[in-house]
C-alpha cells in the first residue's frame, strides 16, 4: 500500500548496512569451541550433501521449470537454497528437544561453506538467465556473513570479561533476536514496497507462481530429509539434521538477494517467510504427537506385560 503511493527507491541504499547490523546480534554467543569439536562428523557431511547438492539440485530444478521467464524469481530461489541454517535451527532444535550442540556447529560449518561456494553456484544455476557477478556476491556475502560473524565473536569475548555466560544468556541473548527481525521487516518493507506497481500490475503471475514454486521447494525439502534422517540417524539426530537443512537463513538471503540480484529476488525470499516458520512449527508438533503417542503405546505395552505376567 505504501509503495503505491510513495516512492520508496530511496530505502535500497541502506539495504546492505541493514543487513549488517541485522545478523551481526545472530552471532554473539556463538563459540568457536563449539564449532571445532570433532561430534557429529557422520551429522554434519550428511547436513553438507544435502545442503549443497540435494538442496540446490532442488532449487534449479524447479526454477527451471516454472521461473525461466522471471530472472530475478529464479535468483532469489537460487540464493535460498544456498546458504541453509540460521537461529531459527537452534531454537526449534531446542524446542525438539534434539541435539543442540550440533544444531550450532551445522549452523555455522553451514553459513560458512554457503558463503564461499555460493557465487559460483548461482553463476552456474542462474548465470544464464541474468547476470552473476561472482567478485561482487563473493564480497557481499563476505560482508554479511564473516564480518558480522567476527564482529560477533570480539562483541561475545568482551561481555565475558564482565559477566558469567549464564548471565549472558539471561540477560542479553533474549533480546538479540528483536534487533534481527527489525532488520528483516526494514528489508521486506524496501523489497515490496519498491516493487509494488509491478506487483499488482502481474499478481497472479508473480505472486501465485512465486509462492507456488517455494511450497513446492518446502515441501520436497522436508519430505526427503525426514526418509533420509529415519533411516540413518536416531530420533534426536534426525530432528537436528531435519531442521539443519529444511530451513533456510532468510535474513542473509533477503539481503544478499537484494543487492545483488534486484527487487524480484528479494521480493522472492520475502514470500519464504511466509512458509518457513509455520513449517518448522508443524514439524515440531508432528514429532511431539508422535512422541506422545509412542511414550503411549509403551507404557500399554509395559502393562499388558505386567498382567500377562500375574
Amino acid at each position: 500500500m505504501v509503495g503505491l503511493q510513495v516512492d520508496t527507491s530511496g530505502l535500497q541504499k541502506y539495504i546492505l548496512p541493514v543487513t549488517i547490523l541485522m545478523i551481526y546480534p545472530t552471532m554473539i554467543g556463538f563459540t568457536l569451541g563449539e564449532v571445532l569439536r570433532p561430534n557429529n562428523k557422520r551429522l554434519l557431511f550428511s547436513s553438507l550433501a544435502i545442503n549443497f547438492i540435494f538442496i540446490p539440485l532442488l532449487a534449479y530444478v524447479l526454477g527451471s521449470l516454472f521461473l525461466r521467464h522471471h530472472p530475478g524469481l529464479f535468483a532469489g530461489l537460487a540464493v535460498a537454497s544456498l546458504l541453509p541454517t540460521s537461529n531459527m535451527t537452534i531454537a526449534f532444535t531446542m524446542f525438539a528437544g534434539a541435539n543442540v550442540a550440533a544444531a550450532i556447529q551445522l549452523t555455522v560449518v553451514g553459513l560458512i561453506t554457503g558463503s564461499l561456494l555460493a557465487p559460483w553456484y548461482l553463476l552456474v544455476m542462474v548465470g544464464k538467465y541474468i547476470p552473476v557477478d561472482v567478485l561482487t556476491v563473493l564480497k557481499t556475502l563476505t560482508m554479511v556473513v564473516i564480518l558480522p560473524l567476527i564482529m560477533g565473536t570480539l562483541t561475545y569475548r568482551l561481555l565475558l570479561r564482565k559477566y558469567t555466560p549464564e548471565e549472558f544468556q539471561a540477560k542479553f541473548k533474549p533480546y538479540l533476536p528483536a534487533a534481527t527481525a527489525w532488520g528483516a521487516i526494514y528489508i521486506i518493507f524496501t523489497s515490496i514496497s519498491t516493487n509494488a506497481h509491478r506487483i499488482v500490475d502481474n499478481i497472479e503471475m508473480i505472486i501465485l507462481v512465486a509462492l507456488l514454486v517455494q511450497l513446492l521447494f518446502y515441501a520436497i525439502n522436508y519430505l526427503g530429509v525426514i526418509q533420509f534422517s529415519r533411516y540413518f540417524f536416531n530420533r534426536r539426530d534426525g530432528i537436528t539434521l531435519v531442521y539443519g537443512t529444511a530451513l533456510r537463513n532468510l535474513s542473509i538471503s533477503i539481503g544478499l538477494a537484494a543487492t545483488a540480484f534486484g527487487a524480484d529476488a528479494a521480493l522472492m525470499v520475502s514470500l519464504a517467510f511466509l512458509i518457513q516458520g509455520q513449517a518448522a512449527a508443524w514439524y515440531l508438533r508432528f514429532i511431539q504427537r508422535k512422541a506422545v503417542i509412542g511414550e503411549y503405546c509403551q507404557s500399554g505395552r509395559e502393562i499388558e506385560g505386567r498382567l500377562k505376567a500375574r
